[in-house]
């Protein structure tokens, strides 16, 4: 079938591309402050709004769906009005089938629209983070608000903070894409949506920026983040603050003295506990996720059959229905005194089992919510069984339940920090920091022994992130304008042509893709081959341009290593250059990047080769026990006229330190005197017993 340019897209493209051109511009001449201003607070002001209307949206399918149709009321945290929940069902038998109804209505919408929004949310920020922060489409963002409100509020066992995190996450990715940011930048942006958005629906903006550095990695932290993130969060929680109120989420908590260190013995049983059944949440999290993925079923049938079961418990166990932040609120007070003491015990293993069923079978909604409730029911749990036989224990069960509430998913989340910022100031209070400290640490010793952890997109350190990995061991990057390496377009598609003599075009080139043009020739995408094959499939008489605009551009005045950044951080193995009015200029890939840094690294040596006198340049290949082999820079037996200026290992190039371990098989390019050459070639060579140096 033939295609014909979408009206929609060369409209878009014409008004738009002044609009880029101008602040691309602006912000490649503005101080990091100015540019950080500008950028966190349109971050903050959509990610404050995007938490206001899925906040809203909930509440309304809460509404509609259990109190209207079921007959249920359930209990509110203290910010939203502090309600107690309804006696009993009005209409048992409609709560498993609304549940259904809600998780299949929310699973098809999802399918149909934007399968990416399948699932908690938060794990496919997390990955866009790292891979691909320009690919968030903006579909998956109001595919995510309404699957969400449909899922959650119909009773499934689901957070809102994973809807809100995506949502932000996606228009900071939008942000990307519009403005062309660098990977780095577009990293930072999409980060800084992330802890926005889920610092603002929580009510706790300093924990919410810590988390949009904290969460990305296991055992690490993104530094770079956390400026942006302070005037996202700040502009995000003034936008909620403003509409919803300011107050902390479960109400100022009454404050907790410490007045004996045997005190902490109680809480260092629930950081054991926070952290083996932190554990459990995981395992029986993605284990039930598992299980439903090898169903022979259509992927939108599975979450009504999670719904349908989530349903059913609810009847025995109510306390399973919706977020459950009501059900933490009664726990902080004399209120759980009146919950039967089986329901304590046990809900903690109900949550897990109801939030794996609602959401684990590709339903919509958060994980860090029902990680809280389990959390606080935790701890909860300890203060029942333990307080009629310690005195000491008190008679308050809220600090147990807060930091039962920090130490079980603080731990299994890997970012302790931040859900410890997070709920004290959900509770309004930071006097249980000591306490806190004590059991979340116990907690994270437990669940990083076990190597484990809720989000599995996470990776474990910055050494692992496509971003960071490669550019360490290669400098010289910095120094190359990309406008040396790049190549010219072989093919280049214009929006005036006629799109059905595209795919030939492409195919006379020998390329898969190429970028594509408006009518001013100014960049707006790629098309590849495999997109127009799939848009003339079909019975419909004219189909759009199969346009991709994720697919980041590279201004000619950037370096090598901006190139080498996105190319890793991101599926593309190749980018078009643009100038200053984003007209297509030629291409650059990998190979380009490869072929010019070898070329560059050649030129340098030659021109120190050529300084004159002893000096020179050398390469040399260690051999297995040599003096220096398995010895460091530092320490190493090299003479001290020698510099070692690179390692080459396997396909990588190391930039060493005096801390880098030499190792058999390394070609060492080292600069110095021809004597001192000569002298590290024979220690390279040789295989006497090693040497040390004596400095």
């Amino acid at each position: 079938m033939p295609l014909t340019p979408t009206t929609k897209i060369r409209r878009w493209s014409f008004h738009s591309t002044g609009l880029q051109v101008r602040i691309g511009r602006w912000l490649t001449t503005a101080t990091y402050t100015q540019k950080w201003l500008v950028l966190g607070t349109s971050i903050g002001i959509i990610a404050g709004l995007g938490a206001i209307v899925f906040y809203e949206a909930l509440r309304l399918a809460t509404y509609v769906f259990l109190q209207v149709l079921a007959g249920y009321q359930v209990p509110l945290p203290a910010a939203e009005g502090g309600r107690a929940a309804a006696a009993s069902f009005a209409r048992p038998w409609a709560i498993p089938l609304i549940a259904c109804a809600g998780a299949l209505a929310g699973a098809i919408i999802v399918f149909r629209f934007a399968p990416e929004a399948e699932g908690h949310g938060t794990d496919a920020a997390i990955a866009a983070v790292h891979h691909n922060p320009r690919g968030v489409r903006m579909r998956t963002v109001f595919v995510k608000i309404v699957a969400s409100a449909l899922t959650i509020g119909s009773g499934g066992s689901g957070g809102r903070e994973g809807p809100t995190g995506q949502i932000s996450a996606g228009f900071g990715s939008f942000l990307a894409r519009f403005l062309d940011l660098s990977p780095s930048d577009a990293r930072i942006t999409v980060a800084s949506g992330i802890g926005s958005g889920i610092g603002a629906i929580f009510g706790a903006p300093l924990g919410g920026a810590v988390l949009a550095t904290e969460i990305l990695y296991r055992d690490d932290f993104e530094v770079e983040a956390l400026l942006p993130s302070f005037i996202a969060s700040i502009v995000a929680y003034s936008v909620w603050g403003s509409v919803e109120g300011f107050g902390p989420l479960f109400g100022y908590v009454g404050n907790y003295q410490l007045t004996s260190a045997t005190q902490l013995i109680w809480f260092g049983v629930i950081g054991i506990l926070g952290g083996l059944i932190g554990l459990l949440y995981a395992k029986g999290f993605y284990g039930i996720s598992a299980y439903f993925s090898r169903m022979r079923l259509p992927r939108w049938l599975r979450p009504a059959i999670g719904g349908l079961m989530v349903g059913l418990i609810a009847l025995a166990i109510p306390e399973v229905l919706g977020t459950g932040y009501g059900w933490i609120q009664a726990g902080l007070g004399s209120q759980l005194l009146h919950i039967p003491l089986w329901i304590v015990l046990i809900l903690p293993f109900a949550r897990i089992a109801t939030t794996g069923l609602s959401i684990g079978s590709g339903g919509s909604g958060g994980i860090f919510g029902p990680g809280m409730v389990i959390g606080a029911f935790t701890g909860a749990a300890v203060w029942r069984l333990l307080e009629p036989i310690v005195p000491s224990l008190g008679h308050d069960p809220a600090p147990y339940v807060i930091v039962g509430m920090m130490a079980c998913f603080g731990s299994i989340s890997r970012a302790p920090l931040a859900v410890m910022l997070m709920v004290a100031e959900m509770t309004g209070t930071l006097s249980l920091i000591v306490p806190a400290m004590l059991a979340v640490g116990l907690a994270t010793l437990i669940v990083r022994r076990n190597d484990d952890t809720i989000y599995r997109s996470q990776l474990r350190g910055r050494a692992e992130s496509p971003a960071h990995r490669m550019l360490t061991g290669l400098p010289l990057l910095a120094i190359v304008p990309v406008a040396d390496a790049m190549a010219p377009a072989r093919c280049v598609l214009k929006g005036s042509e006629d799109p059905n003599t595209f795919e030939a075009r492409l195919q006379r080139a020998g390329v898969g893709a190429a970028p594509f043009v408006d009518d001013q020739g100014r960049y707006v995408g790629v098309v590849t081959l495999a997109s127009l094959a799939k848009a003339t499939e079909g019975a419909v008489e004219e189909r759009e341009v199969p346009v991709d605009t994720t697919f980041a551009p590279i201004h000619r005045s950037v370096h090598l290593n901006v190139v080498l950044e996105t190319l890793t951080s991101t599926p593309q193995t190749w980018a078009a250059v643009i100038d200053d009015e984003r007209h297509v200029v030629g291409t650059v890939s990998i190979s380009d990047i490869v072929r010019n840094y070898r070329r560059t690294m050649q030129a340098n040596l030659r021109r120190i080769s050529e300084l004159g006198g002893t000096t020179g340049i050398s390469e040399v290949i260690v051999v297995e026990n040599s003096p220096i082999d398995q010895a460091p820079v530092r320490t190493a037996a090299i003479p001290r006229g020698v510099l070692i200026t690179a390692i080459e290992r396997g396909r990588d190039v190391i930039r060493p330190t005096g801390d880098t371990v030499i190792q058999s098989g390394d070609r060492l390019m080292a600069l110095g005197t021809s004597n001192d050459l000569a002298v590290l070639g024979e220690l390279a060579s040789s295989t006497s017993p090693k040497g040390r140096s004596s400095s």
